[in-house]
Parts: C-alpha cells; sequence; structure tokens
C-alpha cells in the first residue's frame, strides 16, 4: 500500500515582532495540521493556529535543542507521511542561517512536497528597528551577513576576513555574541580600525529590545557591562552612527514596561495593541470571560416586546453585543426598536452602538452609571418603562434610582461574567522573578479573579515591586478592599485613557 504524503511549508516567522509576519506565512500557520515551531517564533503566533492543530515546540536556544536538527527533520517527515499538512515555523527567515535549506533536502529524499515561505530576517530587522540603515548613499552600498558562529567540525574557516574589512562596508553577524571578542579579533588583525563603530541589538524588533553601541575597541567591555547575551545581531560599519538621529523604536515611551492584561481575552485586543504600540510586552492573563446567560428567556421576551418600552439603556459594550445577536437570532432587526429611546456608559458603548446604526439619545459625561442616573433627571421617565439589558453582576445602583425616580425598569440578563481557570503558573512565575512592572484592572470582576490566582501567603510578597493601574474609581475601590495599592487611575474610564494614565505614571517617575 502506498504511503499518503502530506505537504510541509517551511515558513520564516520573522525576526520578534508577530506583526512582521508574512502575510502567506500567517496563512500557512492557519491552515496547518502540525505546527513546529522553535525558540525564535515568536508565541504571538500561536493564537492564530486552528483548534485541532498539532503544536509541537523543538526549542533551538543558544545550543540548547530540546530536539535535535536531525530530530526535527525526522519528525517533520514523520508528521508530513501521515497526510496532514505540516507547518515549520522558524524564526526570521528559513534560508537565512535557519537551516532551511537541510529541512528541505530531507524534504526531497523522501519525495514530500514542500514549498519555502520566506521571513523578514533580523539580520535586517533589528537594525532598522534599532534605526541604522544596512546601506546608505553617504556611507556605504555594500553589505555582507555572516554567521557568527561557524561549523565547530570545520578545520579551516569558511569566512575570508581580509576580503570582508576591504570590500564590505556593513557587515552583519548573526548569532555572534558568545565569539564578540574572536569577531573584533579578526577583524582588526585585517586592518579594520579600532575606532570603528559596531553596534549589538538584543531581541530586536520586540518590546525587550536592547541595544549597545561602541567601537571596534571598546565593544566587548561595553557588551560585557551591559550583561548582553544572545539572541543578538551584531552590526559593524559607519552605518552605526545614524542611529543617534535615528533610533525610533527604542524611544516609545513604555519601551521594555512589563504588563499584565486581566481583561477577558475577547475583549483584551485594543488594550493590548495600545499597550504594545507604546513599546511595553503584555502578558496576556484573562481572569474573566464573557458567556451568554444560563436562560435566554427573560431577554427573549424583552425584545418580543420591544414596543412597550420607551427607553434601553445599554451600560457597556458586551450588553449591545450579546442584545442584538439575540434580536437578530429571533429573525428581527434594528426596526423592531421603533421609537425607542437609547442611553449609554460611556463612548466605547456609543460607538458600539452606531454601528448598529443607532446613535444614543443619552452620553452622559462620565462614564459610570451614577452619571446616567444624573443625565435622565432631565427628561420625564416618571411612568415610562426602561429596558436594561446588562451584566448578572452588576452594580444595583442604576435600576434603583431609576425606580425611585418613577419609572419602570426591567432589568434582564444579557451576559455573564464567569471566572477563568487558565493554568497561573506563567504568571506567578514572572512575579517571583520579579519580570512583572504593572497590573490593569479594568473592572472589578479581573480584580477579585486576579487575587483568587495569588496563593494569599505571598500575595503581598509577589506584588512587592508591581504597581497597579486601574481604569476607574469604582474598579480601584473594589481593588483597595482587597489589598492593592493602587497607583494610577484613568481620568476617564475608558481603555486609551487609561493608556495615557499608565505613560503619565512612568513619565513622572523617570
Amino acid at each position: 500500500m502506498k504511503t499518503i504524503k502530506g505537504k510541509v511549508y517551511l515558513v520564516g516567522a520573522g525576526p520578534g515582532d508577530p506583526g512582521l509576519i508574512t502575510v502567506k506565512g500567517l496563512e500557512c500557520i492557519q491552515q496547518a495540521d502540525v505546527l513546529i515551531y522553535d525558540y525564535l517564533a515568536s508565541p504571538a503566533l500561536l493564537k492564530y493556529a486552528s483548534n485541532h492543530a498539532e503544536q509541537i515546540y523543538v526549542g533551538k536556544k543558544g545550543g540548547n535543542h530540546t530536539l535535535s536538527q536531525d530530530g526535527i527533520n525526522a519528525l517533520i517527515v514523520e508528521k508530513a507521511k501521515k497526510g496532514v499538512t505540516v507547518t515549520r515555523l522558524k524564526g526570521g527567515d528559513p534560508f537565512i542561517f535557519g537551516r532551511g535549506g537541510e529541512e528541505a533536502e530531507v524534504l526531497i529524499e523522501a519525495g514530500i512536497p514542500f514549498e519555502i515561505v520566506p521571513g523578514v530576517t533580523s539580520a535586517i530587522a533589528a537594525p532598522a528597528y534599532a534605526g541604522i540603515p544596512l546601506t546608505h548613499r553617504q556611507y556605504t552600498s555594500t553589505v555582507a551577513f555572516v554567521t557568527g558562529h561557524e561549523d565547530p567540525t570545520k578545520t579551516d574557516t569558511g569566512i575570508d576576513w581580509s576580503a570582508l574589512v576591504k570590500g564590505i562596508g556593513t557587515i552583519v553577524f548573526l548569532m555572534g555574541v558568545k565569539n564578540l571578542a574572536y569577531i573584533v579579533e579578526q577583524l582588526t588583525n585585517n586592518g579594520m580600525p579600532p575606532e570603528m563603530p559596531i553596534a549589538l541589538v538584543r531581541w530586536g524588533t520586540t518590546s525587550r529590545q536592547i541595544t549597545v553601541e561602541g567601537t571596534l575597541s571598546n565593544i566587548v567591555e561595553r557588551v560585557k557591562s551591559a550583561g548582553l547575551k544572545a539572541p543578538a545581531i551584531i552590526i559593524v560599519g559607519n552605518v552605526v552612527k545614524i542611529r543617534e538621529k535615528m533610533k525610533w523604536f527604542e524611544n516609545r515611551p513604555l519601551m521594555g514596561k512589563r504588563i499584565v492584561v486581566t481583561r477577558a481575552r475577547e475583549q483584551a485586543s485594543e488594550l493590548v495593541r495600545l499597550l504594545v504600540d507604546l513599546g511595553a510586552e503584555c502578558l496576556e492573563i484573562p481572569t474573566i470571560k464573557i458567556i451568554p446567560p444560563d436562560d435566554w428567556e427573560p431577554l427573549d421576551r424583552a425584545i418580543e416586546n420591544l414596543s412597550a418600552y420607551d427607553w434601553i439603556v445599554f451600560t457597556s459594550v458586551n450588553g449591545v453585543n450579546f442584545f442584538f445577536k439575540r434580536l437578530f437570532d429571533k429573525d428581527k432587526d434594528v426596526r423592531a426598536l421603533g421609537n425607542v429611546r437609547t442611553a449609554v456608559i460611556g463612548p466605547a458603548t456609543a460607538k458600539r452602538l452606531l454601528d448598529y446604526g443607532l446613535k444614543s439619545d443619552i452620553i452622559p459625561e462620565s462614564y459610570r452609571a451614577e452619571s446616567v442616573v444624573e443625565a435622565f433627571k432631565n427628561e420625564i421617565i416618571a411612568g415610562k418603562r426602561i429596558l436594561l439589558p446588562r451584566a448578572k453582576e452588576a452594580r444595583p445602583i442604576l435600576p434603583i434610582e431609576l425606580t425611585q425616580m418613577g419609572a419602570t425598569v426591567d432589568e434582564v440578563t444579557a451576559y455573564l461574567t464567569a471566572k477563568v481557570h487558565d493554568d497561573p503558573d506563567t504568571l506567578l512565575h514572572r512575579l517571583e522573578e520579579g519580570t512583572i512592572d504593572l497590573i490593569t484592572f479594568t473592572s472589578s470582576s479581573t480584580v477579585k479573579n486576579f487575587k483568587a490566582l495569588l496563593p494569599p501567603e505571598k500575595f503581598e510578597s509577589l506584588l512587592k515591586n508591581v504597581s497597579i493601574a486601574s481604569i476607574g474609581p469604582i474598579t480601584s475601590d473594589t481593588a483597595r478592599k482587597l489589598g492593592f495599592n493602587i497607583d494610577l487611575t484613568a481620568e476617564s474610564f475608558t481603555i486609551p485613557e487609561l493608556c495615557k494614565a499608565i505613560v503619565k505614571y512612568y513619565q513622572k517617575k523617570s
């Protein structure tokens, strides 16, 4: 019986910033039955894999390999022979010191079809993010990529050091941190002046990016003092001088800050995106998830009788989403609201409502329930019926106050916030090693559930040097009651304002 063979995609994952993967590379991740990835492929890319995909980590970190290269080759062939689609995700570009050529040769020998999907190599990306153009008309038109550590089984060097020094304007060494002293020695011994500029970029294109500059005469000592280790790119040449005026990535206000996002995973994207754009490294630890109510009947009944209501009050984006999803599920559309007027809490909720074609009649200046009550004082609501579709766990102030003003309020559960029971080991490990700078809370639920993740006896010690950011006063009050020290609270209770508050906080500290 003939063996059915699958297909293998050798995909360059890019240099670290997940945004730098190619469109085709992303498609290969999404379509993979088996995803084989290494140390330098951004973990953020794994979330694009399908739920059925088998994910296999094969290491390859600075000489410490979870699986040898021969083992990786055998694994790729083994999986492909099962007739599935295999995506081999490699840091950078598969054919730039990525051993992709070796993997392709093995596939050819096994008769397995494959494709090469190039990636953005760190050789060009890390210098660019450090503000160093590898070529520049005023400095050089030549550039060379050189391995920083040759195959140790070779008896003679494969690098023509004299030709590099005499004929190449910019030299980029990959994987050469451990051999930096040797590289400097070879360059100077072959005629390169000791004052030649040189820079090392570690973790290029990520929020952990660090750049150490110097000259051939002092770079070894500077790198040692900085404690710089692999992975890093080495750039040698006069183009390094341009970095002083061209560096852009490392100037971002939250560069290098390590921030925990506790928001529900389906809602965290905006906060994560804004923080990452500001330079932060985000650790997503969702403490809540948004789920449908246990019983749709109360909301269904309200939807069937929408014409009986004078007002609908939406207190969150989730309330809007679940209300309209259920409305559409019942074969209705926005016309069912007829002459019903609307009120919302917060600009994000107003914007989401507008996505469905409805402009809210009331958008209070402050983004909390009390502000809605205040706004309704300008309306005649005595004898009016108000529908309030929201979370089951919401604060009671809104229906109580509106009822006291003479309205009939039907409060119905549109969604629930439930605890997330993900393994907290990663969070606890990061807190114990002191690699978390700040934790963000966007609701009282996130505070309560986050505290439940921490061992009570370690609560104070784990948070000793960690700052706490809150989206608003109610969330801050909840956090203080549970023992958290609040360092900053957003002035306006929105995600963009929370990010602004975080930036201001660190600007004051610097």
